[in-house]
């Protein structure tokens, strides 16, 4: 008998002691109807901005609501959104324009000055994930009615694509927040939206100024649990979830009325080290933390615990990504690990690992598996798990507990090497002061490095100068171990015309039901 045949036995056999225990915490209750798709997922979404959080699958429901002048879309190639022009016209300006005709769902036009304050918005906000791919946030001049330029201090080559995650809202109802409803020109409204129990329902907009979506209504809903989601797939509950482990995925996979779709990852989940640890502590160390990645079996975890569903990183990104290179590999040595923890005179170490539920596939399991791959060498690890909508955020800052690894993700909203560096290792000073750093790595030569090759025209040069940074970083052991999972969402077949993408998401107008 096939593994995959004892998993769907498993879970036939406990169908009703999983719905049982579903029915206890936030889910779906009872079928969609016949316009209506029902989308579960494994973390909260605790609004439709993307400020401060923008988990992979969120976008899917963000965008719905919310538009950009720029998307990434298939084969993470550029397309245009709310702009129908988007050009570098000199070093340190971009010339845009507005679509002719975008509308907001109250029939108000997109304007200019919307962009201006969605932008200034963006700049306000402490601790944003947006703000950190930016090297600078370009400023606006506008030119007529719909055209504007964006200017900044230095050239910003991929400026197109960092502006696909620049969320768009009538400017007299922006605010400086994650805004959990309101005004947007996607081809879907907010009626209801509760971001405590990351439950959201979702109507088509009438005034789309695009192609008619063709699903009349949206439920999202947040189940923690996967197994209750797996068997809300299996009752016909839900009709698309995200995120699946390799056990779940195998459990619906071939079922009748149910498909799995596969794409290619951009996310990088890793194993990151605080970075704020003072001169001194063990894990200031590079060589330290070198030791201590010897300890992890790599190609176990994968082939044990997330089933061949993702590779080890052999890079600080993904290498799916533009301009990403090979810099190396996790390599598992235990004794090594030992000696060169004695070497170092390091005896007795304890870490704290922290990680939200959710962050990544089978997460709980990694945790539990990494504790005991450390105690073999000599490390006591405790791990402490955060509930979504907790304050992990502030732990993660700096501003709470202290803590030494982090379970983390990190998605890539624009295909390119240069924003996702960025955005984790351009780290500076000033924006360790108010916590914009990923986990405190500031490195002035990295970020230097990377400022410069995000202001270099041209692109060989830049991908050269990408190239020898990114070794840099590794040099510098920033995670105790990083992998690239697959991306694997499960959908009714009534679900039709839906185009995942390698960055977990899809576009909602285009999906379909049947039946």
């Amino acid at each position: 008998m096939s593994r995959r045949t004892v998993l769907r036995i498993g879970a036939g056999a406990g169908a009703g002691l999983t719905l049982g225990l579903g029915s206890a915490c936030a889910g779906p209750t009872g079928a969609p109807g016949p316009g209506t798709i029902s989308l579960g997922f494994n973390r909260s979404l605790v609004s439709l901005d993307n400020k401060l959080n923008q988990f992979d699958a969120a976008v899917t429901v963000q965008r719905a609501v919310r538009q950009t002048l720029t998307r990434v879309g298939d084969e993470l190639k550029l397309q245009l959104v709310l702009a129908d022009r988007f050009e570098l016209t000199a070093p340190t300006r971009w010339t845009v324009r507005l679509r002719a005709g975008v509308r907001y769902s109250d029939g108000s036009p997109v304007t200019v000055a919307d962009v201006a304050t969605a932008l200034k918005m963006y700049g306000q906000v402490n601790g944003s994930f947006i703000t950190g791919f930016f090297p600078e946030l370009p400023t606006v001049e506008q030119v007529d009615s719909r055209t504007f330029h964006l200017r900044t201090g230095r050239p910003l080559p991929v400026l197109d694509y960092l502006m696909a995650n620049i969320l768009i809202t009538p400017a007299k109802a922006n605010r400086p927040e994650e805004l959990s409803s309101g005004l947007g020109s996607g081809p879907y409204t907010v009626t209801s939206a509760n971001s405590g129990t990351g439950e959201y329902s979702l109507t088509r907009n009438t005034k789309y100024w695009g192609p008619r979506p063709r699903i009349d209504n949206v439920r999202v809903r947040f189940v923690p649990e996967e197994s209750s989601r797996v068997m809300a797939m299996r009752a016909g509950e839900l009709d698309v979830v995200d995120s699946l482990t390799p056990d779940s995925a195998d459990q619906l996979d071939g079922l009748p009325g149910v498909s799995i779709q596969r794409a290619a990852g951009t996310r990088i989940n890793q194993l990151f080290f605080n970075f704020r640890k003072k001169e001194g502590q063990p894990l200031a160390d590079p060589r330290v933390r070198q030791a201590l990645s010897l300890a992890v079996d790599g190609q176990a975890l994968i082939r044990d615990v997330l089933t061949g569903s993702a590779e080890a990183a052999r890079g600080v990104v993904p290498l799916t990504l533009e301009g990403a290179v090979r810099t190396g590999s996790y390599v598992y040595d235990p004794g090594k690990s030992r000696k060169m923890l004695d070497s170092l005179g390091v005896r007795g170490l304890k870490v704290k690992v922290i990680w939200e539920t959710g962050e990544f596939a089978a997460d709980t399991s990694v945790m539990e598996a990494l504790l005991e791959m450390l105690r073999d060498v000599g490390v006591a690890a405790t791990l402490q798990q955060f509930e979504p909508g907790g304050d992990i955020l502030q732990w993660r800052q700096g501003r709470r507990g202290d803590w030494d690894i982090l379970g983390n993700g990190f998605g890539s909203p624009s295909g390119q090497a240069i924003s996702t560096l960025q955005g984790m290792f351009g780290g500076t000073a000033e924006k360790e002061k108010t916590r914009d750093t990923y986990q405190g790595f500031v490195v002035p030569r990295i970020a230097d490095a990377l400022s410069n090759a995000s202001a270099e025209i041209d692109t060989a040069r830049r991908l050269a100068q990408l190239a020898a940074t990114q070794k840099e970083i590794w040099a510098l052991w920033p995670a105790l171990w990083a992998f690239v999972p697959d991306v694997v969402t499960a959908r009714r077949d009534r679900v039709q015309d839906l185009g995942l993408q390698s960055v977990n998401s899809y576009d909602l107008a285009t999906v379909r039901l049947e039946g």
